[in-house]
């Protein structure tokens, strides 16, 4: 019997929390997933989390959260990373006293899987991250004796490069890498040769007339004059939907499937 992940690109404001509302209901009935991720580090009006806005994307049917650099950004955002059950995840390569958890197990009825959320160093070099594939092997080798169906892998990263050879690194020994942060989906979803589900980047719920969900006007207006701007997330129109469907077979926890979703629908 396989088990089959839905997981959607970074939820980018409140119209890519409206978003998921109105979509999870469609997509369950179509797939009929056994589990729901999502990339919530633009949640809250473009950086961070909020209980509120966590609430709404929990409410939407989102089972468990992925992140990356802009988790930080609201005080209340950390102490819902420190609580002891947080359905969040923060990169697992952030230096060890930083808040928060960056992999975690789920029972899927009598099944385990296991989510890991790494990040990215190339061109993002303002925080000290430690080397995501040394975190991918220390987590795996401390997750070896779990008998897991699965594992799944969130790479929050700039450079296609630095994705693409983790994806080979981890070809056979994870599930699925599944890239996020740029908010572009790209045309790569794969099953690598040993049985790793990859594609450099899954992309966003977001609005789909602008940049990388900003007003368009705002950053154009900032490449012609070069000054600081305010960024500012249309709250209605059409929304772009970026997700992936992973099936994985939990016996050798390979993945048999991984098929692009992406749809739209107006706010």
């Amino acid at each position: 019997m396989s088990i089959k992940i839905l997981f959607f690109g970074d939820i980018v404001g409140k119209i890519g929390r409206q978003a998921i509302g109105k979509t999870i209901p469609h997509l369950r009935k179509k797939y009929n997933p056994d589990l729901i991720l999502g990339n919530v580090e633009n949640l809250a009006h473009g950086k961070g989390i909020t209980s509120k806005t966590l609430k709404e994307v929990t409410d939407g049917g989102i089972d468990l959260f992925t992140s990356g650099n802009h988790i930080f950004e609201k005080e209340e955002g950390l102490d819902l990373l420190a609580q002891k059950d947080s359905l969040v995840l923060r990169p697992a390569n952030y230096p060890e006293d930083t808040v928060g958890i960056g992999e975690k197990i789920l029972e899927i009825g009598t099944k385990k899987l296991l989510v890991i959320n790494l990040i990215g160093r190339v061109f993002m070099e303002e925080e000290k991250f430690s080397c995501p594939f040394l975190k991918l092997d220390e987590i795996l080798k401390r997750n070896s004796k779990e008998n897991l169906a699965g594992i799944i892998v969130d790479l929050h990263a700039e450079a296609t490069s630095e994705k693409i050879a983790l994806g080979w690194y981890g070809d056979g020994r994870v599930s699925a890498i599944l890239g996020t942060h740029t908010h572009v989906p790209t045309a790569d979803a794969k099953i690598l040769p040993k049985g790793t589900a990859y594609i450099t980047d899954v992309g966003m719920v977001g609005p789909k007339e602008s940049v990388l969900g900003i007003k368009k006007e705002i950053i154009i207006e900032k490449f012609l004059n070069d000054e600081a701007i305010k960024f500012e997330i249309p709250e209605q129109g059409v929304v772009q939907i970026n997700a992936v469907l992973v099936t994985i077979n939990p016996k050798n926890q390979k993945a048999t499937k991984i098929e692009l979703i992406n749809e739209e629908l107006t706010i």
